[in-house]
């Protein structure tokens, strides 16, 4: 170990005659991941947002009767850095959750979007919980971070069966006056990229498309445009999902709120930097899944919510674009 860590120590008497404020302290200590090195000291890696997270703190605890003291020291030699560093070892934690999603994938076929939805809310809270305070990564996070992914496509598989691989190929310039009074295919029980695609087709492409619901890819009759499948017409391609790739084909990646509404779908499908909209919009998508029988009254179900969402996003840029101005 070549480098030594420098450390924050909090030292603290807690107020004895409030229990409720105590476990609110002690409760907090322990979301900030704070070691104990013995009864009233506690101990984290020094940054400057920990620093001010435990000034926070220390002014809090002596405005309800108690003392904190915030000192900072770096380790004396190679021996007491090991020590402390073992203080912040994460591998309990992160072990119960990979036993968490051991237990939990084998009841994932067997429920419904809505469920699957909010299960996967609370898992990625836990393991989100976990990564906050893991200050030392090691072999266990790197398996936790595996485990996790790999929970996250199963879950996506059986929300989303035939999911497609991603495609390395060039998105070609189309003419949207070439696509109208097609028809559409995609697989049944539409998800999130499905149903936004299907829905920027019917609104921004071809507004007479007629939608085919296939049971499998390999039913797609030979006349129709098939999205959102190994081999369609328009599928993944790159880093871009289905939704994204109809944008950039129909030139409509000039439009700002579809922009948006495009890294919203992509969050959801397949990940990566997510936006404030998303958990509500995956919420309505699966209750709405839940109560329909089929996907045409899936999408005329949200239809609706993504023209809302539309119009929210162009007058967010609106308003942007005004603020900008000089």
């Amino acid at each position: 170990m070549s480098t030594l860590s420098t450390w924050l120590l909090l030292v603290l008497t807690l107020p004895t005659e409030n229990a409720t404020a105590r476990m609110r302290y002690w409760r907090a200590l322990k979301a900030r991941g704070c070691a104990v090195l013995r009864d009233g000291i506690y101990l984290l890696p020094d940054t400057q947002e920990r620093e001010r997270a435990l000034r926070e703190l220390s002014v809090a605890i002596g405005e309800s009767g108690g003392t904190a003291h915030l000192l900072r020291a770096p380790s004396l030699d190679a021996s007491q850095e090991a020590e402390f560093r073992a203080l912040f070892d994460r591998t309990d934690e992160y072990d119960g959750f990979i036993r968490t999603l051991a237990d939990v994938r084998k009841t994932v076929s067997g429920q419904s979007a809505a469920d699957l939805t909010r299960l996967s809310r609370r898992l990625r809270k836990d393991y989100e919980t976990i990564v906050a305070i893991d200050f030392f990564s090691s072999e266990t996070a790197t398996r936790a971070e595996a485990a996790w992914q790999d929970f996250l496509t199963h879950v996506d598989t059986v929300l989303s069966p035939g999911e497609p691989r991603a495609a390395t190929r060039a998105i070609r310039s189309l003419s949207v006056e070439d696509y109208q009074g097609r028809s559409w295919a995609t697989r049944r029980r539409m998800w999130v990229d499905r149903v936004a695609s299907a829905w920027l087709i019917r609104r921004f492409i071809d507004r007479d498309a007629r939608f085919i619901w296939l049971p499998s890819p390999e039913a797609c009759p030979p006349d129709a445009l098939g999205f959102d499948f190994d081999g369609a017409a328009f599928t993944h391609a790159g880093e871009r999902v289905t939704f994204e790739v109809l944008l950039a084909s129909f030139g409509l990646d000039t439009n700002p709120a579809l922009v948006r509404l495009g890294a919203m779908v992509h969050a959801l499908d397949v990940g990566g930097v997510s936006v404030p909209e998303a958990i509500g919009f995956e919420a309505i998508m699966a209750g709405s899944r839940e109560r329909t029988a089929d996907d045409d009254q899936l999408l005329a179900a949200m239809s609706p919510v993504l023209d809302a969402m539309y119009t929210h996003f162009a007058a967010s840029e609106k308003g942007s674009d005004t603020g900008r101005r000089p």
